[in-house]
């Protein structure tokens, strides 16, 4: 019977595995619908108008209450329990994701997916913590190794996903298919969950920070407001105000977090990690690393449609050679060269996707779609996989046990505010040249390209600064 739950210590095996699989569904919803949009949005545009600062918003919505919201998503799983804001979660997520298919103005769409992200926020830190429940720590290795790569997998076959949707065209739907696909997954896991996650006492009476959480929230949107229609608008004073105001008001939530954490109070963020130089630089390397990525991906898509002129599935296949050398780059490069050379490997990584992507760049600028550009991509998707994976053990590799979760979802939070900025910065630099024919939007691959090199120089400068013995560092 639905809602009926069993304690984690009373299920049996068959439970926990129905149980498991739910969460790995509501975990790949969360993470492919970071970047099913990209291929997407010339046909949103196309259907629901809206500038070129909408195709953005469309996209950066999604990662700006992603990112500000898990850290809150958490701690309301700790005071109220996991399953019941897990359950919560899903269910926003879907309705969201309604809403957004259904949406009739692209204002419309970015406030269904300002909800969306809110709702993944609500989602993704419970996630680890129900498989903490469900498995012993010696099942849990082998259990949590799944989520690594079905992330890098979601995240990179979503634009192609997407590309296959629009091409297919069920019912006529074209473009909102990408969204009300999630109806019956989300449903389906929204009944596996009822069913099959355990009932869980609430881990902790925390206080949940939200004058720290409510600053960096305003910080991130302020900044991103300004980045994403500056361009458009012509840089007014406002936008400049904007993104002075954002950084400031962040300045203000770091202040916040440092005075509570000394005196013992609950905070947004745990300040005391970054004196450890491989959390420090780690997470730096990471969040600017997410927006050359985030970037990358939508310009990469929009410049394949709106500047050579291919359909939505040629775009979602030309997606392919980067997902290979992504999955190549974690599985056969990252994870068996990492402790051997540490650092470097992850140097080596960013350098190689620096050259491939801006050189990709520059070759669909040439109007060339063919084997160069394949190759290019490939080599790109290796060099992202030689860091995407290796990162984020990196970070946590100084940190206390006792930490870890809270590393984990500063590090989250790096990545998907990062995506946010660099879908603003690298996007800005892409429309920074007018014009909505194909011969602008090829022209601004050239400023991406720019703004896209010095995302990535800016990751191999953080990343020279780890240590280069790193794993011998960790802390118990």
């Amino acid at each position: 019977m639905l809602g009926v739950a069993a304690k984690a210590d009373e299920i049996s095996d068959r439970q926990r595995s129905a149980a498991f699989v739910a969460v790995v569904i509501a975990f790949v919803l969360e993470v492919a619908d970071s970047t099913i949009v990209n291929t997407a949005l010339p046909a949103i545009k196309s259907q629901l108008g809206g500038g070129e600062s909408a195709m953005q918003w469309i996209a950066a919505a999604y990662f700006l209450t992603l990112g500000s919201f898990l850290l809150v998503g958490g701690r309301l799983g700790d005071i109220f329990g996991y399953r019941r804001v897990f359950l919560i979660g899903i269910g926003l997520f879907t309705l969201a994701s309604c809403l957004c298919g259904i949406a009739s103005s692209a204002e419309q769409l970015v406030g269904a997916r300002l909800l969306q992200g809110a709702a993944g926020a609500l989602m993704a830190p419970q996630v680890m913590a129900i498989v903490q429940v469900l498995f012993s720590p010696i099942e849990r290795v082998a259990k949590l190794a799944w989520f690594g790569v079905l992330g890098g997998l979601a995240a990179i076959l979503g634009p192609i996903l997407g590309g296959i949707l629009i091409e297919v065209d069920f019912l006529g739907l074209g473009w909102r298919m990408i969204f009300l696909i999630n109806l019956p997954i989300g449903l389906l896991a929204l009944a596996a969950s009822a069913r099959f996650v355990p009932v869980v006492e609430k881990a902790a009476d925390t206080w949940i920070d939200f004058a720290g959480a409510a600053l960096f929230i305003v910080a991130f949107a302020l900044m991103i407001l300004g980045l994403i229609e500056g361009p458009e608008l012509g840089w007014p004073i406002w936008c400049l105000a904007a993104i002075l105001a954002g950084a400031f008001t962040l300045a203000l939530g770091w202040a916040h977090a440092r005075r509570h954490s000394a005196t013992g109070r609950a905070a947004i963020i745990a300040p005391e990690l970054f004196r450890l130089r491989t959390f420090l630089w780690g997470i730096l390397a990471v969040g600017f690393f997410a927006a050359a990525a985030s970037g990358f991906l939508l310009v990469f898509a929009i410049s394949l449609q709106q500047g050579l002129g291919l359909t939505a599935l040629d775009t979602a296949i030309r997606h392919i050679p980067f997902g290979l050398g992504v999955m190549a780059g974690i599985s056969l490069i990252g994870r068996h060269f990492l402790p051997r050379f540490g650092k470097w490997l992850i140097v080596a990584g960013a350098l190689l996707i620096a050259a491939a992507g801006s050189l990709a760049f520059y070759s669909i600028n040439a109007g060339d779609s063919g084997m160069v550009l394949i190759v290019l991509l490939g080599l790109a998707g290796i060099g992202m996989g030689m860091v995407m994976g290796p990162l984020p053990p990196v970070i946590v590799a100084e940190v206390e046990r006792t930490k870890a979760g809270t590393a984990s979802a500063m590090m989250r939070t790096a990545q998907q505010i990062g995506g946010a900025i660099g879908i603003a910065l690298i996007g800005a630099a892409y429309f920074s040249v007018q014009g909505n024919d194909q011969l602008a939007r090829l022209e601004g691959l050239l400023p991406a390209a720019a703004a896209f090199l010095v995302a990535m120089m800016v990751t191999t400068a953080f990343a020279l600064q780890l240590p280069k013995d790193i794993f011998g560092r960790r802390a118990d």
